[in-house]
């Protein structure tokens, strides 16, 4: 290859590399500074084409989007001193890409940190001021029993939202466009003690149920026997009235009967006595052989 062709080739490639050095972009989704030995030349790079100088400026872009910050479930005080946990995050983006840059080196995961740090405070600060009742009311339309208006987890949002926002504008270089709240939950030990308080409750119920039937079981047992005692009492009195009315039908007959054949009546009588003092082969009776008992057999063996 012929130096005429060399050089022009080597000058072509320095250019090549030079421009591909020297050239950027900066997207629709980006913020961007321009930096010339470390320190802020241009603060708010604009999206498109631009050109820096290689070696002696550098580039820093930054996420323009929306981003969110999540908080973990975090433990705060209500007003009344009643424990809650709240799960909240925030949106935030990019507004001042110079002081994003100088307070947390542009990095995302620190400007987390510290603007996690402050959501925490602002959110502990606004569930201290309120009551339970409070937070848990979205639009703020309870009233209290003074007639006045009980304001609602929206406010604080709002509030928290606001305070949070002039904070990080000027110190990170950040817009706070929104805090929001998505749950307010009572703490683990809490429900197993508002369960086991339902469960006492349950159970103390259950033991007035059971005494109160074991009551009325004996109320009807009780008058159960009674009645039974009543209903024997009267079979018993109306068995004897009817035994006595046989007894008296029976005597009456027996008279009626003696007093037709006196004679007659005397000999049946003597004859079912045989019949019952004989009826066992082993019955025994010792009786002196002219015993008014054995007259029917004297006249028979006269």
């Amino acid at each position: 290859m012929s130096n005429k062709l060399f050089f022009p080739i080597i000058i072509i490639v320095l250019l090549v590399i030079f421009g591909w050095n020297s050239l950027f972009i900066v997207s629709q989704t980006e913020r961007g500074i321009l930096l010339r030995f470390g320190e802020v030349e241009n603060a708010n790079l604009e999206p498109g084409l631009h050109f820096k100088w290689p070696i002696i400026n550098k580039v820093k872009l930054f996420d323009a989007r929306l981003l969110t910050l999540d908080t973990p479930n975090v433990r705060f005080l209500t007003k009344e001193k009643k424990s809650v946990m709240v799960d909240a995050y925030a949106r935030w983006r990019v507004s001042n890409p110079e002081l994003f840059y100088t307070s947390v080196r542009g990095d995302k995961f620190t400007a987390d940190e510290r603007l996690g740090r402050r959501l925490d405070a602002a959110l502990r600060n606004q569930f201290g001021n309120k009551t339970l009742n409070e937070l848990v009311n979205d639009a703020g339309t309870l009233m209290d029993k003074n007639g006045r208006v009980i304001s609602g987890r929206n406010e604080v949002m709002t509030h928290v939202t606001d305070s949070l926002n002039k904070m990080a504008q000027k110190e990170l270089g950040i817009e706070v466009l929104d805090v929001r709240i998505k749950a307010i939950d009572l703490p683990q030990e809490v429900y197993d003690s508002v369960f086991a308080r339902m469960r006492t409750e349950r159970e103390r119920e259950a033991q007035k149920y059971r005494a109160e039937g074991r009551e009325a079981a004996e109320k009807i047992r009780a008058e159960a026997d009674r009645e039974k005692l009543v209903i024997l009492a009267e079979a018993y009195r109306n068995a004897e009235e009817i035994r006595g009315e046989g007894d008296a039908k029976a005597a009456a007959i027996y008279a009626d009967a003696y007093s037709k054949a006196p004679e007659f009546y005397n000999f049946y009588r003597s004859m079912q006595a045989y019949r019952e003092s004989f009826k066992d082969k082993n019955d025994l009776l010792v009786l002196d052989p002219s015993s008014e008992f054995f007259r029917y057999f004297q006249k028979a063996t006269q």
